[in-house]
């Protein structure tokens, strides 16, 4: 089982801090940092400083780091042009060395797009599709050759489809829960599939559609990994977890029964649960990025016995 760190910047965090985090993951032995992609903080915080831009830090972060994986949970498409985004991804894989992993996903976040003058446009799944075809598409065009795509949303012409990533290919994350047209995008481009914040139960049976749809599209349902996002909060005793949970405003029983709490044995019996269900890998969202101790405890008490 894979764990991942995945942060929630604009809930208040400045690059520095995120630098902190995404140093400390590397040197306590996770496999990944990433980071959401949203402009406005959610929820009773003041968001203070303000939002960072995920790949302007993501390529601060390639430079800073040297093995960690890279990535989003998930970019908005409402956000940027697909052809923009190839170029960006692309970059940051070069300047970490090839350690960049795209998600993307349609966005959904209308107040975001209000505050800060971004169209929020009423298709968003259909704009998400052609997105997908397009940037894996510039990514996959051999060099010397173009890059052509006359879509519903988009318009591509005569595209050098440059430049290159550094990876031979950047892996592709698919997530949410819809039963349908999720599993059916997934299929076609997903290296990965992530359902954020879902009971065992749930994400059993979205696994399965997933599984279902890749095996339709001439796909082995075993080509994907399957994962996880949930929200962590691990304490060397009850007091501990208590502290934590208050610190991110949540409650114990909540956070129980939601995601990963508790003490270690509990939170590494939780993960096993998610494994039998055909979960690879689980990106544990932090609250407080503040909280070193937190992830040294996860690594020293949870991901040790996950090893």
């Amino acid at each position: 089982m894979d764990l991942r760190i995945f942060t929630e910047p604009q809930q208040g965090a400045t690059y520095d801090t995120l630098l902190t985090v995404a140093k400390a993951t590397e040197d306590l032995g996770f496999d990944a940092f990433f980071r959401s992609d949203h402009y406005l903080r959610m929820g009773n915080v003041d968001g203070l400083p303000g939002p960072t831009d995920a790949w302007i830090t993501l390529a601060g972060l390639a430079r800073e780091t040297k093995r960690i994986r890279l990535g989003t949970l998930m970019t908005a498409g409402t956000f940027r042009l697909p052809g923009v985004l190839a170029i960006q991804v692309a970059q940051v894989d070069q300047m970490s060395g090839g350690r960049v992993e795209l998600g993307l996903g349609a966005g959904w976040f209308e107040e975001e797009h209000t505050a800060y003058g971004i169209p929020f446009p009423k298709e968003k799944f259909g704009r998400l599709e052609e997105q997908l075809e397009i940037v894996t598409g510039l990514w996959q065009t051999k060099v010397g050759n173009t890059f052509d795509f006359h879509g519903r949303f988009y318009d591509l012409t005569d595209s050098p489809a440059l430049p290159k990533p550094a990876q031979e290919k950047i892996p592709v994350l698919i997530g949410g829960h819809g039963a349908t047209r999720t599993p059916r995008l997934a299929a076609r481009y997903a290296d990965e599939f992530n359902i954020p914040f879902a009971s065992i139960e749930d994400s059993e049976r979205q696994f399965g559609r997933v599984r279902a749809a890749a095996e339709e599209a001439g796909r082995r349902a075993d080509d994907l990994v399957y994962s996880n996002a949930l929200v962590v909060c691990v304490g060397r005793d009850d007091a501990e977890v208590a502290r934590r949970a208050a610190a991110i405003g949540r409650e114990v029983d909540e956070l129980k029964a939601n995601g990963l709490a508790g003490s270690p044995a509990e939170v590494v019996d939780k993960i096993g649960k998610y494994a039998e269900i055909g979960s690879q890998r689980i990106y544990l969202q932090v609250l407080d990025l503040h909280d070193l101790d937190h992830l040294e405890l996860i690594s020293a008490e949870v991901q040790s016995q996950l090893a």
